[in-house]
Formats: C-alpha cells, structure tokens, sequence
C-alpha cells in the first residue's frame, strides 16, 4: 500500500529519480568546471559527462541501449542542471562549495542509486548485481568529471561517499526480498543514501586509508 501511494504522489520511481539526478549531477559537474574556469562549452561538457556517464554504464552492464541515447528529454534535463550552475556562478565566488551544490551532490547521488537498482533488479541480476549497478550508476558520472578535470576520481579517496551508495543498494534489495513494492524500496534506497551522505558532511565521516592501518599496526 505504501509503494502505492508513492507512486500516486511521485509517479513512476524510475521517471521521478532519474529527473533528480540528471539536474543535480549537471549542476554539481558544471560547478566544478566553472570553479576551474573552463569555457562554457568545457562546461557543459563536464556537467553532461557527470549527469550521463553513470546511466550510460549502468544500462550497457545490463545489456540496453543507454536512455540518454534514446529520449532528447535526458539531454535537456541535463542543460538545466548546466544552466543552473552558469547562473550560481554569477551570484556565488564558489559555487561547487555552496550549500545548495553539495546537497545536491548528495541528492543526486541517492537518485542515482536508486535507478540503478531499479534498473538492475528488472534485468534480473543478483543481489551483488543490484548493489553493484546502483553504486556504479551513483559514482560513475563523478569518476569521469573528475578525470576532465584532470585529477585523481574523488570516489577513490576516504571520504564517505560511494559507501553510501553501496549501502542504499543494499537497503533497495532487502527492502525488495522483503515482498515491499517497488516504490517502498525506491524510497528507502534514496533515504539511506542521501541520510547517510548528508550525515557524513556534517560529521566529517571518513573511511581509513591502509597508510592510517599500517601506522596502527607499526605503533
């Protein structure tokens, strides 16, 4: 009943995520690309790349033509997310480091995760395969800008951000081994990836770097 009910307000879960995160992941893209003064065309490029590349993974993992190749609709949601960061920039010294961009980095992410799970669970694949596509489809646009940018993928580094991800695909494929609606597993794979990251901000969570382990065990 509860799955129900938020498709009635929301729509299709698939349709309502995959709009949040392409405007979200185009305007954090674009940010960062601005912050490191690239042309507008330098701009836009980054931001499609941060909004697309995910999708784009996650739909040949499961054997589909990419959406963004087949509905100009993506495209235009991911220029306003580019629109959007140009007109920040603007107003903002630092848009990438304003409020609004990381949040919605962290809502992007959490959008992002949950249509990969959903995509993947239609496919078929293993509870490792969901996990696996609803990480990828979250880290995979942000891996790529970062490499335009020409520095190291910041998923790579300790701070809690792809576990987030991981653990909101988790919460998708129990929720859905439960017998919950579709839209219940949406839900909470969104809330638990975008709790968890916002969470992590605010508290300055980080995972370990195997240098901190090899000093612990050297003391």
């Amino acid at each position: 009943m509860t799955g129900g009910v938020l498709t009635t307000l929301f729509g299709d879960p698939f349709a309502v995520m995959n709009t949040v995160g392409l405007v979200a992941f185009a305007l954090v893209g674009a940010s960062k690309a601005v912050r490191e003064e690239f042309d507008l065309f330098g701009v836009a490029v980054v931001g499609l790349a941060m909004a697309f590349a995910g999708g784009v993974t996650r739909d040949l993992l499961v054997a589909r033509v990419p959406l963004a190749l087949r509905s100009p609709v993506e495209i235009l949601l991911g220029l306003v997310g580019v629109a959007l960061a140009v007109g920040l920039s603007a107003w903002l010294a630092s848009p990438d480091e304003h409020p609004v961009t990381v949040v919605a980095d962290a809502v992007g992410l959490a959008a992002f995760a949950t249509t990969g799970a959903i995509v993947a669970t239609q496919a078929g694949v293993s509870a490792f395969g969901v996990v696996t596509v609803a990480t990828i489809n979250a880290v995979g646009g942000g891996a790529l800008a970062d490499v335009l940018l020409d520095r190291a993928p910041f998923i790579l580094f300790e701070d809690f951000y792809a576990s987030c991800a991981v653990l909101g695909g988790v919460a998708y494929w129990a929720v859905g081994a439960a017998g919950a609606p579709a839209g219940l597993a949406a839900a909470a794979c969104a809330a638990v990836t975008v709790g968890l990251r916002l969470v992590a901000i605010a508290r300055g969570w980080r995972l370990p770097t195997a240098k901190r382990f090899g000093d612990r065990f050297a003391d």
